[in-house]
């Protein structure tokens, strides 16, 4: 079964317990937009798929690779 971007994001985010505040700190945009972002409302772009991924200490496609095929 093919997972959506938004419950990959989430379960990686809830997993290390950071809200989506923390997580928009992190990567510095606001927490709206990383909302959206998690919850497919806003399109993902490469340079912050890759800070997302540096912030779980995994590779870009150890995340989205299952999202983009």
């Amino acid at each position: 079964m093919q997972k959506t971007k938004n419950k990959i994001l989430e379960k990686e985010r809830l997993k290390r317990n950071y809200t989506y505040q923390q997580m928009a700190d992190m990567l510095n945009i606001c927490k709206s937009y990383y909302w959206q972002i998690e919850h497919n409302n806003r399109r993902l772009y490469y340079d912050l798929a890759v800070k997302i991924a540096d912030i779980f200490g995994k590779k870009p496609d150890d995340i989205f690779f299952d999202y983009l095929k």
